[in-house]
């Protein structure tokens, strides 16, 4: 009796042994890598938007070849710790010297982002936030920030303040202004990688559409290329805005596989830009937020992204400029010296690569920088044999079969009902 485990390993082997092989002939684009150090240890360059739209979705496809031999390579994306946070509730609240006051025991992570959940509208309050490492002991002095809420200035909200990363296992907050202790909630405290993401620019554009009480703007992106990141730069005026943003991603019509298949749908998302510098009421009002986060959707063609900016009654916002990012994505590899090596790719049929270069790869920060040369056809670029059963490269043939086999089996039931009816 064969053991299950190796039924499963041959199962395994025999799907591996017919996923299609990477052969340069394969691939229908290659550029070079150019730069190469001199010395040989890692070398890393980045992968530029254009990239993506040559290639399988995800980069599946990208193979480095040094001559003639594949080269093991590691794909990684510039991005920040994933963001955590937690709900932390106020301690001792009350009313001090005329000042709301409340406390909040700290958990054991770093923290900076705190958002102090207020109800309420039409504001502006000043927050002193001390901390210690006990409960009652010696305090250490964090700083002062800014709440506010302007809603009757259409100019947004914001109660978040942003302090440098801190352990304080407590935290005193002081509140000057007209905030009540039936008015605070709790704290929101975010934990987030100190590491800033690197963006490339996919797509800019300041041609700016007025239309109603809105400011468009609209791209056209191509199939596969990801879109991690909106900007909206602002020209000098209006000086101080608070605008709702809705972006929508549309992909371009193409003929379906079938009739009966259904179109991609458009996604959206939400989002706001502000700006407000001003002194109000003796408080001083430094506020910037110009990105929003686009739709989370990928598409296999061209894809049509519109950013529209609700004015409202106020002076319409015509952005300086507006900007599609992604984030910035790096491939690393050893090099060896005195080497030429190329990226190929644009060969659908192949699954990403598994490498142990990936499970033991180090980043090096000092790593030397390679640069991608333009993209040139593969001169040995020849189709893959088409290795489908015969069934799945002639569809009508197998219903044409199948309707003979219908009329067949009629024809037969037909004849056996006869017979019956007049027996010999």
């Amino acid at each position: 009796m064969t053991h299950p485990g190796l039924n499963r390993l041959a199962c395994l082997l025999l799907l591996f042994a017919a996923l299609p092989s990477s052969e340069i002939r394969y691939f229908r684009y290659q550029r070079p890598i150019q730069n190469t150090p001199q010395q040989s240890g890692q070398t890393c360059l980045v992968v530029d938007a254009p990239l993506f739209a040559r290639s399988a979705p995800g980069l599946a496809d990208l193979r480095v070849y040094r001559d003639r031999s594949e080269t093991p390579y590691l794909l990684e994306t510039s991005a920040p710790g994933v963001s955590s946070g937690q709900s932390i509730p106020v301690l001792n609240l009350g009313v001090q010297n005329g000042q709301t006051v409340f406390d909040a025991a700290m958990a054991a992570e770093k923290y900076s982002d705190i958002q102090l959940r207020i109800t309420g509208q039409n504001f502006i309050a000043t927050v002193a936030v001390t901390g210690s490492q006990n409960q009652g002991g010696k305090s250490t002095l964090i700083g002062s920030y800014t709440i506010f809420d302007l809603t009757r200035q259409r100019l947004g909200r914001s109660t978040v303040f942003h302090l440098p990363v801190s352990d304080f296992r407590y935290l005193h907050f002081r509140i000057a202004g007209p905030i009540r202790p039936e008015d605070v909630s709790g704290l929101f405290v975010s934990q987030s990688s100190t590491i800033k993401p690197r963006y490339l620019t996919v797509s800019e554009s300041s041609r700016v559409i007025l239309k109603d009480r809105s400011s468009v703007v609209e791209f056209t992106v191509p199939g596969h290329v990801p879109i991690d990141r909106i900007e909206i730069v602002p020209a000098d005026a209006p000086a101080n805005f608070s605008r709702a943003v809705h972006v929508e991603a549309t992909p371009v019509a193409a003929k379906p596989a079938t009739e009966y298949a259904e179109p991609p749908r458009s996604s959206s998302s939400y989002g706001s830009v502000l700006r407000i510098h001003t002194v109000q009421n003796a408080h001083r009002i430094d506020e910037e937020s110009f990105s929003v986060d686009p739709p989370r959707t990928s598409y296999d063609t061209s894809s049509k992204w519109t950013v529209t900016v609700d004015n409202g009654d106020d002076a319409p916002l015509k952005p300086a400029f507006v900007r599609l990012l992604m984030l910035e994505r790096n491939l690393c590899f050893d090099a060896a010296p005195g080497s030429s090596y190329a990226l190929y790719y644009g060969d659908s049929a192949l699954a990403p690569p598994r490498y142990d270069y990936a499970s033991l790869f180090t980043r090096q920060p000092d790593a030397p920088r390679a640069t991608l040369g333009p993209e040139q056809p593969n001169s040995e670029y020849q189709p893959r044999p088409n290795n489908r059963p015969f069934t799945e490269k002639h569809p009508v043939l197998l219903w044409l079969a199948l309707a003979l086999v219908v009329v067949v089996l009629g024809v037969v039931a037909l004849r056996t009902a006869k017979s019956s009816q007049h027996p010999t």
